[in-house]
């Protein structure tokens, strides 16, 4: 039976399981959630899927699993794959940024989007002392980021692991929703490469960038 993974093409943390799957060679039933739509918001979802109305959602038999994080290391453990690290130095690491992203990164990355993209969307005003907020808490965190990143490519060790696809999430929605990272010319670096080292994650911008696109252009709005 197929692994099943639902989840709307326009979502930063889906593709953040899409590529991971991508690189560990683990082939995904897509099912299409439109978010846009509240499709994850219906009684059946949330009874069946995810209690929270949130996607990714995976479904492998009677296993059901959310939150990408969480997505991600079960699909790693069916295939020892190293992008949870190669040692246990590096796996305590790993799950060491993956939690800081969590807690210090994306939660305020996500709050700027709600108030500069899902805002203008809905036509509602914007709260700028959040945004200020939520700015001086993404700035804080980039200045850690630039700092340990300095003459490194990857987040832990040398080679890709789910600290860095986790991280480098809000690069999906950094132009719409302006984030201030071009301040960090580390951080920007470290995300070029992977851009350029690793093809999964430059496809699965393209298929961000064309969902956002799509659907901003049939709203009739310009971000």
């Amino acid at each position: 039976m197929a692994i099943k993974i639902y989840g709307d093409a326009g979502s930063g943390s889906l593709r953040r399981v899409t590529t991971a799957a991508k690189i560990m060679g683990i082939e995904l039933d897509r099912v299409n959630v439109d978010l846009f739509k509240g499709e994850s918001q219906t009684d059946a979802f949330k009874s069946r899927l995810n209690p929270n109305g949130l996607t990714p959602v995976l479904e492998d038999g009677d296993t059901i699993v959310w939150e990408a994080s969480a997505i991600n290391l079960y699909l790693a453990s069916k295939v020892n794959s190293p992008l949870v690290g190669t040692t246990p130095e590096e796996q305590f690491q790993v799950l060491q940024w993956m939690f800081w992203s969590g807690e210090q990164w994306r939660t305020f990355t996500t709050t700027l989007f709600d108030e500069r993209v899902a805002k203008t969307i809905m036509g509602l005003p914007k709260d700028e002392s959040l945004i200020a907020f939520a700015e001086r808490k993404i700035r804080a965190a980039a200045k850690v980021l630039d700092q340990h990143l300095e003459g490194r490519k990857f987040m832990v060790g040398d080679a890709l692991t789910f600290a860095d696809i986790d991280i480098a999430a809000p690069f999906s929605q950094v132009d719409r929703a302006k984030f201030p990272f071009k301040d960090y010319p580390n951080l920007i670096a470290w995300h070029d490469n992977l851009l350029q080292s690793f093809p999964a994650w430059a496809e699965t911008k393209a298929e961000v960038d064309n969902r956002m696109g799509s659907f901003l252009t049939s709203v009739g709005v310009k971000l």
